[in-house]
């Protein structure tokens, strides 16, 4: 009897936890969500003025304790959320909620690794939420797809950057031979990096050839550059209009943006937000 009742209080617990933190259309909810954007915001700017020696010097013990403020509380609302959904795996695996989890290890990590402070901005991706309040909840929607884009091409993707690093490695060793150390490349990593400079388009031009033959060379890089910078473009734009053809057939999310829900479904399977008539397309 003593089990039933604690576990009844713990689903009430959750219900009421639920409704403050994922639900917008609350009062309650939209003071939490208020209340969080400006503790991202203030935390983001706590990280910025770290970097600033003149003011780190002087306020940098304050600045150090507010950034541990902000990623003790951040790690407590994240706790809260784990627990109060339904499908947690599916929470931890959403968009928002990979940005909530990456919005504070880099503080737990610096404390192994030195210099992972500045990770902590992004945090200012988490104001996504604003849209929540805002009553365009629909848009983070577009946030998953590009994660799906990524997931989805990540073998074509994988293929087109084998091949860019053969023509770094064929071209960054002919002109090693061509040019040598005369012409300033050292060894075939620094012409390595040459080739990736070159074939980018970016030219920092702090290695240059000389002969006709390099020139020649570097003009054939340069001309090849232009063309393999569309092959990624049309590699994501494929898979992006797979994707977008995938959720107009399906139902979504309007909290999280997951997709794939039964027809017949009425809460979200990833943040249990309840779906509405709306989210059917």
């Amino acid at each position: 009897m003593t089990t039933v009742r604690h576990e009844a209080r713990s689903s009430d617990l959750q219900r009421r936890l639920f409704t403050v933190i994922f639900r917008s259309d609350t009062p309650a909810g939209q003071f939490f969500d208020l209340a969080l954007i400006v503790a991202i915001l203030i935390s983001v700017a706590t990280v910025m003025l770290t970097t600033v020696d003149a003011i780190n010097d002087k306020y940098g013990r304050i600045l150090y304790l507010l950034e541990w403020f902000f990623t003790l509380l951040f790690s407590v609302e994240y706790g809260l959320r784990i627990y109060c959904v339904r499908n947690r795996k599916g929470y931890a695996k959403s968009f928002l909620g990979v940005i909530d989890l990456l919005s504070v290890l880099p503080t737990y990590l610096g404390v192994i690794f030195a210099g992972t402070a500045p990770m902590l901005v992004i945090r200012i991706l988490r104001v996504l939420r604003l849209f929540r309040i805002m009553h365009m909840r629909e848009y983070v929607t577009e946030a998953n797809i590009l994660l799906d884009v990524l997931v989805g091409s990540w073998r074509k993707t994988l293929i087109f950057v084998y091949a860019v690093l053969t023509l770094v490695a064929v071209f960054g060793t002919l002109m090693y031979m061509i040019e040598g150390e005369a012409g300033g490349f050292h060894s075939i990593p620094d012409s390595m990096y040459w080739a990736i400079v070159t074939l980018t388009t970016v030219g920092y031009g702090d290695i240059v050839p000389v002969t006709p033959v390099g020139k020649t060379i570097a003009s054939l890089i340069m001309i090849t550059g232009y063309g393999i910078i569309a092959v990624p473009m049309g590699i994501f734009f494929a898979e992006f209009s797979e994707q977008s053809r995938r959720r107009a057939r399906g139902r979504h999310c309007p909290a999280c943006g997951a997709q794939g829900h039964d027809p017949d479904a009425n809460y979200c399977k990833a943040c249990a937000e309840p779906l509405d008539e709306q989210t059917q397309r």
